[in-house]
């Protein structure tokens, strides 16, 4: 494969990873919360979960879902769901960086679980495709794939990473808790995007 294919499918997978959405505010969230290494797993299950969706697309799964359009709002209402259950947890955290539940931070399954209920996975997913890949050459999707890989993981550990930073600039409870409840107002406004057709 030539590097005047590699290239601009590198920029896309950059483009599309780092730029804001529901994971990546759940990516900040997780860094300025938990240790660093409770977010790094978010970040890997969310790189994993999104390249078995993007996979899954480029096989035939988007084709499924226009022929089956029930199955599309069933999962548009979970995808809400989910992202609502997140903003309630960040809303209700205290503030406090003392002992923290490590138990509750979420984990490489929510990680992956959110990228399938995530639109902005579902469209940066069809888009790249059609892009990028010959429908008839599926080792251009696994070359895609293996590109968009690192480059998404090394994206949401930005976030996390800058969430880790966050968390030990600002020391103040009351502060740290205003973060919280504007990024959970940020993650459900952004449930609004999923009820656009």
């Amino acid at each position: 494969m030539s590097l005047s294919l590699i290239l601009p499918m590198s920029a896309f997978a950059l483009a599309a990873s780092i730029s804001p959405g529901p994971v990546t505010l759940v990516c900040l969230s997780s860094g300025s919360r938990y240790p660093l290494p409770r977010g790094m797993i978010f970040a890997a299950g969310a790189s994993w979960g999104f390249i078995a969706l993007f996979l899954a697309i480029g096989y035939g799964l988007n084709a499924l879902l226009l022929r089956h359009p029930d199955l599309e709002r069933w999962l548009t209402g979970a995808g809400i769901a989910f992202l609502l259950y997140l903003s309630y947890r960040l809303a209700c955290d205290n503030g406090e960086l003392g002992e923290q539940n490590t138990e509750s931070a979420p984990g490489f399954f929510s990680g992956a679980l959110m990228q399938w209920l995530n639109p902005k996975a579902w469209l940066a997913s069809a888009t790249g495709i059609g892009a990028y890949t010959q429908g008839a050459d599926s080792s251009q999707l696994w070359l895609f794939a293996a590109v968009y890989l690192p480059i998404c993981w090394l994206s949401l550990s930005t976030w996390v990473a800058a969430g880790a930073f966050l968390s030990r600039s600002v020391k103040s409870a009351a502060t740290l808790r205003a973060i919280n409840r504007s990024l959970a107002v940020l993650l459900a406004g952004s449930c609004v995007f999923l009820l656009i057709p």
